[in-house]
């Protein structure tokens, strides 16, 4: 049986959870609601304020199905009672980002800036200069966005020049000069 999926998850207090059929799951919370519909042969129930999720059978799908359905349902509680961050750090000489109303400006070494807007679902902050942190119920989107605003200018290995997750650990090559010996 998978250690996951038999895993209790223990609703808190002021969490609705509702299970409609085809596994629509709705899950709404301080911080907002969240819904999605999960794999329908999937048990999933509800008592007590403990939710458990069981598999039909042993076969290779419910077994693959049975973890990632109880981590899924796991981590729209936790998104609707703590939500998700993700922190970013921008690094080289003359790299910085600004907020401008729902707009992240950033100059990060192109001849203009680059300019990323947030969604409703997902809400950017800047506290300092070289730092980006992105907050949000759903740690699908928090994730995504974060990489999209990565992917614009990824960190090099020569000078550790870009944008990195904040315990991202970017090994430093020697370079050229490096190798005359």
């Amino acid at each position: 049986m998978s250690r996951i999926g038999r895993t209790p998850i223990t609703v808190p207090a002021g969490v609705e959870i509702s299970i409609e059929e085809n596994n629509h799951v709705t899950v709404k919370g301080p911080k907002g609601t969240l819904e999605r519909t999960l794999v329908p042969s999937m048990k999933i129930e509800l008592a007590d304020g403990v939710m458990t999720v069981s598999r039909p059978d042993d076969t290779k799908d419910s077994r693959s199905m049975h973890g990632l359905t109880r981590t899924l349902l796991s981590n729209m509680v936790e998104g609707v009672t703590t939500g998700f961050k993700k922190e970013l750090n921008v690094q080289g000489v003359g790299y910085k980002v600004a907020k401008d109303g729902s707009k992240l400006t950033m100059n990060i070494g192109y001849s203009h800036q680059v300019i990323v807007e947030d969604n409703a679902d997902i809400t950017i902050e800047v506290p300092s200069a070289n730092t980006i942190v992105i907050n949000g119920i759903d740690k699908q989107k928090v994730g995504q966005f974060a990489a999209d605003v990565r992917k614009k200018r990824p960190p090099e290995p020569y000078k550790g020049k870009g944008i990195r997750y904040a315990n991202e650990v970017v090994r430093h090559k020697e370079g050229k000069t490096g190798a005359k010996k």
